[in-house]
């Protein structure tokens, strides 16, 4: 019985060629991008699935108010949190909390590497963790203070390890930054797997820096400790979450140290890599949005081409009406002929699964690229947020295609009545035309959807990009600070002696200073308000230092007063007392305008600064944020960045081979490193635009799926109206006669998807525009345009098909039975 299913199934696509061809590379081109996208899901799924108690492990968060106000939605708290929800609950059986050490030079001799992916960290963070030890020992390691553990990449290059012995430089020393007390190598761990949300290459020992920093022990003032919880299995973290708002009130008034209220709860680690909107991460992040959106791609793009197979087969149902006939007549059984249909779908879905395969090979390496990932189909295999989900949810999808795609067909075909279809009484039901006029509506609605995507995800993006940022970032170098030279009396004098040199060479136009840069986190003082307002109110603002040439080199508008200069400064830093702060500082301060800060004190604590100038906002970091109050303090230090204005970036090897000459005579021993400030400040909008890319890419291959679809049918409705089209001819049509004879209907079906697709389409958008504080508007003339591009991407479609028969000889078509 088998093999004749397979004959019969066989015999059919091959007397079909062109309906076979279109059935199998639609469905194989879905499949394809299916099985491609993902991979990437499943990659981003499986961030941090390798810990064997991933499930159990959670890391607290927290969200700050101020006058109701929410001010602060970060990751980074105080240094006895941990503990303290280990005293108050039962159900959290370890925690574990890291700092950042920040860049860091590493010193082995004379060799010298510098690293930023740099964390304090205890004991038990590698017990709770499951990152393997190469050598060392898992329950020694990181006890005692100035010890650390590093990766074996970065052993390999501190270290000569030419066999990789990694156990041979176990207590060996390395010299970090400026530190007198060498560093001793507790421990050797395998490169942390890139589907780890933590991403580093060493960790010093906690006791290192409860060693000169009190409040790293147990403290709730100084917020810059991340923490992680290990709860006992089964435990409901949303139950300590319920009780988390008196937990915070025991054991952190903020209302006394900051005038702000917080809140501390318990995130999942495996929510830590995709959903975070969270401040001050030190771990890698994704899109959630991006991820599910282009899930919902793939699911889109099979389903379109299991679509074509339903319409294509039910449309040709009546050119098998004698075939099913004359087999009831010989006295084939019902579910005989169902199992035939089904079995021709399966053959077809088979066949395209094994050319969807060969795609992804092939395609494979392109996908790479342009993810910056290793991907394969190994991570579709591997276990995720939700364990295997996603491999059965596959094999789940295509098995339940592969049979609805075969079972409707099968059940429209084999219910035809012998006797009416030999006598030729039989005629396509309506139900069988509504479906398939459901479904291109269907097909169509999701491509317009995807064309209105795809529009406003540009549009976006270009917004991004051309946003006047309110300081200007082009062909600004900026080189890293010399952090192992120390600070004394004289630093001030050298720096602004290295930052004339630079402007001697050619291509140097302007040279700062400053202790951070656009794109970076900045640091917050709570506590800030007018000296001399009557109202106790305190208010948060962001805090940045730069010398006095910063303003004008970056191009930054001064509205009122003046911006620093050098008398701004002194070596000693108890002395400053002049400040700048933006327009959005002095509106939250409680100015009537600009001008009317100038010369008014305002209080950081309890030390006063007199505001001196207003700066116009600008956007410190993405668009996605919103603007934030942010006060300027005049400050020169080792730990500050160099900017640097090129004139051009014409023969950039001399200028960097010259900029770095200067430097290493002011500060010899440093390590000279640098980036250029676009790049860095747009890294921040790499995965918009990847999403972007990925999003365009695919989308197109679904509408081109659905337009294969489209055209199968124009092609069956051709075939099938072809005497029709010769005595039409005949009687004197034109070619624009018969292609509006061919194509109005489905221009109809077309026009019916878009009108369903535009308010769809908005809806959907305007959510995905809402994770950004500055947004594109989504313009009326969007809708306009995608619908015109989707009805005339439809009837580029139609047209090439129905020219074709509209310019066919009319004798041969009154030939054709």
């Amino acid at each position: 019985m088998f093999t004749n299913y397979l004959k019969i199934a066989w015999r059919n696509l091959a007397k079909h060629k062109m309906f076979s061809l279109i059935n199998i590379f639609g469905l194989a081109i879905g499949m394809a991008v299916c099985l491609l996208i993902l991979q990437y899901v499943s990659f981003k799924l499986s961030y941090d699935q390798f810990n064997e108690n991933a499930a159990d492990i959670y890391r607290v968060v927290n969200d700050r108010y101020q006058q109701g106000n929410l001010i602060q939605h970060g990751t980074i708290t105080y240094s006895g949190v941990g503990k303290a929800l280990n005293d108050d609950y039962d159900d959290v059986i370890a925690n574990a909390r890291i700092a950042t050490f920040g860049q860091t030079i590493l010193s082995n001799g004379d060799k010298k590497i510098e690293d930023e992916h740099v964390f304090f960290g205890e004991n038990i963070f590698f017990q709770m963790f499951d990152y393997p030890i190469t050598a060392g020992s898992r329950k020694e390691m990181l006890k005692e203070p100035f010890t650390l553990a590093i990766s074996e990449t970065l052993a390999k290059k501190i270290f000569d390890l030419p066999r990789n012995n990694f156990e041979d430089i176990i207590g060996k020393a390395i010299v970090l930054n400026r530190d007198s007390m060498p560093y001793r190598v507790d421990a050797v761990f395998k490169d942390v797997p890139e589907n780890s949300h933590l991403d580093f290459c060493m960790v010093i020992s906690y006791p290192t820096i409860m060693h000169f920093w009190k409040e790293s022990n147990y403290d709730f003032t100084q917020s810059d400790f991340w923490h992680y919880v290990q709860l006992k299995p089964g435990t409901d973290y949303r139950k300590i979450n319920a009780g988390m708002a008196v937990f915070s009130q025991k054991h952190f008034q903020g209302n006394k140290i900051s005038g702000s209220d917080e809140k501390f709860y318990l995130q999942p680690l495996s929510n830590a890599h995709l959903y975070s909107d969270f401040e001050y991460e030190i771990g890698r992040t994704g899109s959630s949005t991006a991820v599910w959106g282009l899930l919902t791609i793939a699911i889109f793009i099979i389903v379109i081409g299991w679509v074509n197979y339903i319409n294509l087969a039910t449309a040709r149902s009546a050119e098998r009406a004698r075939e099913i006939g004359i087999l009831k007549v010989v006295g084939v059984l019902l579910n005989q002929l169902i199992a035939q249909f089904l079995f021709e779908s399966i053959l077809v879905n088979l066949i395209a699964l094994a050319l969807a395969v060969l795609f992804v090979y092939l395609l494979q390496g392109g996908l790479n690229k342009l993810l910056e990932q290793q991907l394969s189909m190994a991570y579709i295999f591997s276990k995720g947020m939700k364990g295997y989900s996603i491999l059965i949810g596959l094999i789940a999808l295509i098995i339940t295609g592969m049979l609805l795609s075969g079972f409707y067909p099968a059940f429209v075909l084999s219910s035809f009545r012998p006797i009416q279809v030999l006598k030729g009484q039989f005629s396509s039901g309506t139900k069988g035309i509504l479906l398939r006029k459901v479904l291109v509506i269907s097909q169509f609605c999701i491509t317009a959807i995807l064309i209105a995507g795809a529009i406003i995800v540009t549009k976006q993006l270009n917004f991004l990009n051309k946003t006047n940022l309110g300081f200007d970032m082009e062909q600004v170098l900026v080189v890293k600070q010399p952090m192992l030279t120390g600070y004394d009396s004289t630093f001030i004098n050298k720096i602004t002696i290295l930052k004339e040199e630079f402007k001697t060479i050619s291509a140097v136009e302007a040279a700062a200073t400053s202790g951070n840069v656009f794109g970076n986190e900045l640091g917050r003082s709570f506590n800030v308000r007018q000296a001399d307002s009557a109202s106790n109110n305190q208010f948060t603002v962001r805090v940045m230092q730069t010398d006095y040439d910063f303003v004008p080199l970056y191009k930054m508008k001064i509205i009122a007063g003046r911006p620093f200069s050098s008398s701004d400064h002194d070596p000693d830093g108890s002395k400053l007392k002049n400040t700048l702060i933006n327009r959005s500082a002095a509106k939250l301060l409680g100015f009537a305008s600009p001008e009317a800060a100038i010369g008014k004190d305002i209080l950081r604590g309890t030390r006063r600064w007199t505001v001196i100038g207003v700066l116009e906002d600008v956007h410190q970091k993405s668009l996605r944020y919103p603007m934030e109050p942010t006060v300027f303090i005049p400050s020169f230090g080792t730990y500050n960045d160099i900017s640097l204005r090129l004139k051009t970036t014409q023969n950039l090897p001399g200028t960097i081979s010259a900029i770095k000459a200067k430097y290493d005579a002011m500060f010899p021993g440093n390590h000279f490193d640098y980036f250029f400030l676009n790049d860095h400040f747009n890294w921040q909008y790499k995965n918009d635009q990847l999403f972007g890319k990925v999003f365009n890419i695919f989308a197109g291959i679904a509408i081109f799926v659905a337009c294969l679809g489209l055209f199968g049918l124009v092609l069956f409705a051709t075939v099938k109206r072809t005497k029709e089209i010769g005595v039409r001819k005949v009687l004197g049509a034109s070619v624009s006669d018969i292609l509006l004879l061919l194509s109005k209907d489905f221009a109809k079906l077309v026009v019916v998807a878009i009108v369903l697709a535009i308010p769809l389409s908005w809806y959907i958008m305007n959510r995905w525009l809402q994770d950004f504080s500055y947004r594109t508007a989504i313009s009326w003339w969007i809708f306009p345009l995608c619908a015109l591009l989707a009805l005339g991407i439809a009837m580029a479609t139609i047209v090439v098909q129905s020219i074709r028969a509209a310019n066919s000889n009319p004798v041969k078509s009154l030939r054709t039975e």
